[in-house]
């Protein structure tokens, strides 16, 4: 598979792993049974509470911070575990937990970031699973700010991985063209 990356880390795009039926099966059931929450973050001293919704599920009850907001993992549902054993057993990597977004139209999108986190360790492997609306996935290089991105079709799944976090920012432009939802599940391991 080839590095989307031209240096400084690893990003692999596998496409869709999920035929559309399968894909619009997981949306539906995640729409309707993930514990949703409009999150509340922190950016220049002022709070913010954001129009996207998230939820966060683990192995335990892990406490999860970024943005200067905590979160406590839920256990994991029937249907996350089956789609961390699929991405699981695609990826070869192993993952304890999963931070969930549900962008409700291309009017909600995520600035620049990197998931670099301490309790994600050194060098974090994230797997990104995309469900609904296809959206432009957008990385940049701290130092060289040389961009790369790649659109995210809909049951598609994105490898993050080696020194992805340190050198390259990623974000999630919005794009007024885009009128249906999307739930992203990042699968990634939170260091104990």
């Amino acid at each position: 598979m080839e590095n989307l990356l031209p240096a400084d880390g690893t990003v692999f795009y596998y496409g869709s792993i999920l035929d559309p039926e399968a894909a619009a099966l997981h949306f539906a059931q995640l729409f309707k049974t993930v514990a949703w929450k409009q999150e509340e973050v922190i950016i220049f001293g002022k709070l913010h509470v954001t129009r996207r919704k998230t939820a966060w599920y683990g192995d335990e009850p892990y406490i999860y911070t970024y943005s200067r907001s905590s979160k406590k993992a839920l256990p994991w549902t029937r249907e996350l575990l089956q789609l961390k054993t699929l991405i699981e057993n695609t990826t070869g990597y192993s993952f304890n937990s999963c931070l969930l977004n549900l962008y409700h139209s291309g009017e909600e999108g995520m600035s620049w970031h990197s998931d670099n986190e301490k309790e994600l360790g050194r060098h974090p492997v994230i797997a990104s699973l995309s469900l609904g609306a296809e959206r432009k996935f957008s990385l940049k290089h701290r130092v060289t700010k040389e961009k790369v991105y790649v659109v995210l079709e809909n049951g598609s799944l994105l490898l993050m991985k080696d020194a992805t976090q340190e050198y390259w920012l990623h974000a999630m432009p919005k794009s007024k063209k885009v009128k249906e939802p999307r739930i992203n599940l990042t699968f990634r391991n939170i260091k104990i």
